[in-house]
């Protein structure tokens, strides 16, 4: 069954042929280029997006913009990065300047940045204002606006239709070529899993990298067509002004620097621009709708990065049986950072629409498992999220490059020269590269500080080492282009010669062949992310070090504990944290001195890790989980689980000689009912039907139950032979027995205990008609759930309280109306395998019957399902009365009614001798 890949780009765009007369003011490429970026962006990931198109521009660069060369324009091969070729002291762009170049970084496209590569249309759609009042202040003038054209439109719509007049590049013939937008990482991952046979009949879902507006609804069926049959694709037309509110403003300054940590506080900041909200779920609404409209019942859906955080749910809503993941490129930050999103309810409850959650590391994940529990007050989990009626798994695995393709383009005759011409012109010298987009997160500025740093203190390296820092173009920080700047002024002031500078800086993007050069003859690369998901520029140098070109090998890696790829390397990497200046600067200097032993050790570890998380490993890796947890969750539905056959339990029941049963009380014997209702509403006939039960000495029953000890015992004290289970599995009480088993240390109950009624005395005060119920074992944060005011303190105050007590072993669930705060390691699930371990090998149950309704019976049923699965136990039935998701086998859609009635019947079968 087809695939959807649903990322915010197609890995496709269009480029029109030159027209005989240019239009006005409207850049045009050349014909050569779209065959030479098909050749070159086949390649690399992250690299090769940007790094291959700038040689490409530079020959075809568009009328009235000049492009500053780069190494591989140079007529003369010697020039390179010496004191002639530009850098930042004489050459440093300013942000708006139009020769820089386009974005290298796969997670932050430009709109229509394709336009300096193809002939394609500008937007011509205002931008959205970044000032809320005057964005008020349109809004009202729009609206009155609105009301005076609506009529008039009615009246001019057929002559405007006819006069309207397209965009002149549509009387062209076009062709479809590849994107130099979107995410190279993914779209090089799912071409090398197709190509393995891991994945097939793949369709992408995205836009086509540049303004759409004036494209007539003929043009835009013949396009769509066009890109389905031939490339398997399928574009979504959004208007200019979506997507410059949803991307410009909303992804880049408010969601971008919050998954980075960099917390909306700043006067600069644009996170109050709730307007651009709107603008973000038009777009996204949009993404939603063209799946829908495509999906077959058996496709798999998958959405791609923060872009489209809505799209899951949005699709969840109109296809509620969907096979659907969503997959976050980005990190995700903890849950102290994200609540400072104002949509952030909304951003959760979007990516909760999935049936799988994945990042690119354990960190990320935990951090999204905890946010979700804090903010929406839901149970999290080690693998997922218990929502009301269906759970979420939360997942993760790192994103990697194409081994075999990188290989591939090493063999290329222009790398194989450019390593020789490097080779000559560092001979003697040690070669630090970097290559890095220059914004706020890729700790640019710091890694240059830390280079002075470095020479400061280690003078005898000055004349014998370089560092040579590849600084792709920036528009939206004009400061720490500056910054930047002066910093690299200085250096080169304090410590170049006339025959040495320590410091190569290129405001420019390499070509692609040129970046594999540099990491083929490189002493050491450095990457001082301050946070970022994975860098596959690290992954590539390290293919690049495997000593088969150039007499470069094993070179170490300086890598930022702060981005995802130190999650999988181990330690074999030098981690250095990007604000510990005198750190870095030492891992320049062990990276220089590093024995060959112990970088032939390093460099093991770090080439295994690469080659095993691969892209089409991590398709393949997503695409069973998915699998797996879709197929778990379908089980678990009560919609799939079927009703419990009496008549096949009371076969069961005759036919067995030995049976243990569970019963949940609250819920499932009886309805709830205040804490001080400890009777049971039909007690007589719940008493006689167990007395029955319990008549037969084949039988050993148990109630199982959250309550108190002495709360049992006032509800069954009439029956000493039935088994008590208390406070969800604190304590125990066999049957014919007065005695109670406490599992819980008291002494350490009572100290934890001590401590987090503090913390709940905290939110007691800050919630209105909230109190504290403690238990013997345990403690209750009850809370009206009327107000989202509640609910957020009750997961915040669950969140307070796991962090503070996980060392002690304690939890806090947060429920629908309360916070139940207990041990970690007793539960039902532990009492129920206390009783069954104490029966002999050889005269074990051979019949198992639990029923239970809530999240507390989940781990009963588990167990259970566990002993019918490895055949210990001959006949198991579990059945639920709930309507949430369950691993129980049966359901009973009348809840206690139909589970008396089959008790009864139970009750009614005669016992007989063994």
């Amino acid at each position: 069954m087809p695939t959807f890949h649903v990322a915010l780009f197609l890995p496709y765009t269009v480029d029109f042929e030159k027209p005989q007369k240019s239009q006005p003011n409207t850049p045009v490429a050349a014909a050569p280029v779209a065959s030479e970026l098909q050749r070159r962006n086949s390649v690399s990931g992250n690299a090769a997006n940007a790094a291959s198109t700038s040689s490409i521009l530079r020959d075809n660069a568009p009328p009235g913009i000049s492009i500053p060369k780069t190494p591989a324009a140079m007529q003369a091969q010697e020039d390179y990065f010496t004191p002639g070729q530009p850098s930042a002291t004489t050459h440093f762009l300013r942000p708006n300047d139009p020769k820089s170049l386009v974005r290298s970084d796969a997670h932050i496209p430009e709109w229509g940045a394709a336009g300096l590569f193809f002939n394609q249309p500008r937007s011509r759609a205002g931008r959205a204002t970044d000032k809320v009042l005057e964005y008020q202040k349109n809004e009202d003038r729009n609206q009155n606006q609105r009301e005076q054209s609506r009529e008039r439109a009615k009246t001019s719509q057929n002559t405007n239709s006819s006069n309207k007049k397209s965009d002149p590049r549509w009387e062209q013939p076009y062709k479809i070529v590849p994107a130099v937008q979107g995410n190279g990482g993914l779209n090089n991952a799912i071409r090398a899993a197709v190509n393995a046979e891991i994945t097939h009949d793949c369709h992408a879902v995205g836009l086509i990298g540049f303004p759409t507006d004036d494209i007539d609804k003929n043009k835009q069926n013949e396009l769509h067509e066009k890109l389905e049959d031939e490339h398997s694709a399928l574009p979504v037309f959004v208007s200019n002004k979506d997507y410059d509110g949803h991307y410009a403003h909303y992804c880049k300054t408010i969601l971008w620097p919050v998954f980075h940590y960099v917390i909306p506080d700043h006067p600069k900041s644009k996170a109050f621009l709730d307007h651009s909200w709107k603008f973000y779920k038009n777009v996204n609404q949009a993404f939603a709708d063209k799946v829908v409209k495509k999906y077959k019942r058996g496709d798999t859906i998958w959405i791609h990065d923060y872009h489209l955080c809505l799209v899951p749910q949005m699709i969840r809503e109109k296809l509620p049986d969907a096979k659907i993941g969503f997959f976050l490129h980005t990190a995700f930050p903890s849950s102290e950072v994200f609540r400072c999103l104002a949509a952030r309810k909304e951003l959760l409850e979007g990516m909760l629409g999935a049936n799988l959650v994945a990042f690119q590391t354990p960190e990320y994940a935990h951090h999204f498992r905890q946010t979700a529990s804090r903010i929406l007050a839901v149970e999290a989990m080690d693998n997922g999220v218990q929502l009301e009626n269906r759970f979420v798994n939360v997942f993760s695995s790192p994103i990697g490059v194409n081994p075999l393709e990188l290989g591939i383009a090493r063999e290329e005759a222009e790398v194989k020269q450019w390593i020789a011409t490097l080779t000559e012109r560092y001979q003697g010298k040690r070669v630090i590269v970097a290559r890095d987009k220059l914004d706020s997160i890729r700790g640019v500025r710091q890694k240059l500080l830390s280079f002075e740093v470095f020479l400061k203190k280690n003078p005898e390296w000055r004349d014998k080492m370089v560092l040579i820092q590849v600084a792709t173009s920036t528009r939206e920080d004009p400061e720490l282009a500056t910054t930047v700047s002066e910093i690299v002024t200085r250096i080169d002031a304090q410590y170049s010669s006339l025959s040495h500078n320590p410091l190569v800086f290129l405001r420019q993007d390499i070509s692609f062949h040129q970046y594999l050069a540099l990491c083929s003859i490189a002493d050491a690369m450095v990457i001082t992310s301050l946070r970022e998901g994975m860098n596959l520029s690290a992954h590539e140098y390290i293919l690049c070090q495997d000593g088969s070109h150039g007499s470069k090998k094993h070179s170490p890696l300086i890598l930022s504990e702060f981005t995802g790829s130190t999650s999988i390397f181990d330690g074999a990497e030098l981690a250095v944290n990007p604000w510990h200046y005198q750190g870095i600067a030492d891992a320049f200097k062990i990276a220089l001195e590093m024995s060959e032993e112990e970088k032939a050790t390093r460099y093991e570890k770090l080439h295994n890790s690469v080659m095993h998380h691969s892209g089409e490993n991590w398709v393949r890796n997503l695409r069973d989980q998915l699998n797996n947890v879709f197929d778990e969750q379908f089980r678990r539905d009560t919609m799939s689980i079927p009703r419990l056959s009496a008549s096949n339990l009371v076969k069961d029941y005759e036919t067995t000689w030995k049976r243990l049963i569970f019963l949940d009380y609250e819920g499932t014997l009886s309805n709830y009912g205040s804490v001080s209702n400890t009777v049971i509403t039909n007690a007589d006939k719940v008493i006689d039907i167990l007395s029955d039960i319990l008549e037969d000495k084949k039988n050993a029953v148990y109630i199982m139950s959250g309550r108190k000890v002495e709360e049992l015992e006032l509800a069954f004290n009439r029956l000493p032979n039935l088994g008590l289970i208390a406070e969800n599995g604190c304590f125990l009480r066999e049957g014919g027995s007065e005695e109670w088993t406490q599992f819980p240390d008291d002494e350490k109950t009572q100290t934890w205990k001590e401590g987090i009624k503090n913390i709940l005395q905290y939110y007691v005060e800050r919630v209105e008609g909230s109190w504290v119920e403690e238990r013997q074992c345990s403690l209750i944060f009850h809370y009206q759930s009327e107000t989202d005011s509640a609910s957020r303190q009750a997961g915040e105050c669950a969140n307070q309280i796991n962090d503070a007590s996980e060392s002690q072993r304690v939890r806090a669930v947060p429920t629908k109306d309360s916070v139940i705060i207990e041990p970690a390691d007793y539960d039902k699930g532990t009492a129920a395998q206390h009783i069954f371990s104490k029966y002999p090998e050889s005269d074990r149950p051979d019949f198992l019957f639990v029923a239970g309704n809530d999240r507390d019976d989940e781990v009963v049923f588990k167990w259970a399902k566990e002993l019918k699965e490895n055949w210990i136990i001959r006949a198991v039935n579990t059945v639920t009365l709930g309507e949430r998701n369950s691993l129980a086998s049966s359901t009973l859609p009348n809840g206690t009614t139909g589970l008396l009635s089959v008790l009864t019947k139970l009750s009614k079968v005669k016992p007989t001798d063994p």
